[in-house]
């Protein structure tokens, strides 16, 4: 919807700036509820830093895994690269996109770690998590509209894209799934944060996003027309993972909610 911005020579997305929004606020935000909880304001910083790597190499590493055609042409050509610069060129390609759910693993990960490294009070610190990932989300997901990626399907109700990086978008009227995407992370956000508030499902409020976030992103993905990432099974890569994540979730829920029962 809207072109790049040129900024000292660098292309700058509105994606990239409404991420950076998004990423502000949810740490400001994290910050203030570790405060509220009387844990170190330090350390959340920290984690939050170090799940932000996470967060880049999952992201870029899943992109690049819906490539994977394009992953076996380079090992079976890489004798036809032209140098190294070509070599670069195609892992630019390959690997430069970025994908949602390959960041929240790799940012969970790298989270899980740290906290047990640490020892620090998971319950609260997985719920603070949960509040502010669908808080991140409803910003990014605004700025994948204005940037005209992860598009909608061809629909009569919709925007027309003409800036958009991913040139099959353009010129089409689409329906704009990242919007409607956007508000359900906000809806999120707000239940989560009414749950967080009043203390309930304590410990548990990071699973219930896995869980409502899943089931959505499934339904979601028969409104997204990029079919560029990738199939299997009739199902997209994200409809796959998101399985997971939901069977994943009621497990943790169930067993973890018995503990606490106990």
């Amino acid at each position: 919807m809207i072109p790049n911005i040129n900024l000292l020579g660098k292309e700058i997305t509105p994606y990239m700036v409404m991420a950076l929004i998004g990423a502000f606020v949810a740490s400001i935000f994290a910050c203030y509820l570790t405060k509220k909880k009387n844990e170190d304001v330090n350390e959340t910083i920290i984690l939050l830093l170090i799940s932000v790597v996470g967060v880049l190499i999952g992201s870029h590493l899943l992109y690049g895994i819906t490539n994977i055609d394009e992953i076996i042409k380079l090992i079976t050509h890489f004798n036809k690269l032209r140098g190294f610069n070509g070599f670069v060129n195609v892992i630019s390609y390959i690997f430069g996109g970025a994908v949602f759910y390959g960041g929240l693993i790799g940012g969970l990960i790298v989270g899980y770690i740290y906290i047990n490294k640490k020892k620090l009070n998971k319950s609260i610190y997985y719920d603070i998590g949960a509040v502010i990932i669908p808080l991140f989300h409803f910003f990014a997901r605004i700025g994948c509209f204005l940037s005209g990626c992860c598009y909608g399907i061809t629909s009569n109700i919709g925007f027309k894209y003409e800036h958009s990086l991913i040139e099959s978008a353009n010129g089409v009227t689409r329906f704009p799934i990242q919007l409607v995407e956007s508000c359900y992370n906000l809806l999120l956000f707000i239940l989560l944060y009414s749950l967080y508030k009043k203390e309930k499902l304590k410990g548990l409020l990071l699973y219930l996003y896995l869980l409502l976030y899943g089931i959505a992103r499934f339904i979601f993905e028969y409104f997204r027309g990029d079919d560029y990432r990738g199939f299997l099974f009739g199902l997209s890569t994200s409809q796959i993972i998101s399985i997971g994540v939901v069977i994943f979730s009621i497990i943790m829920l169930i067993t973890k909610r018995k503990k606490i029962s106990n």
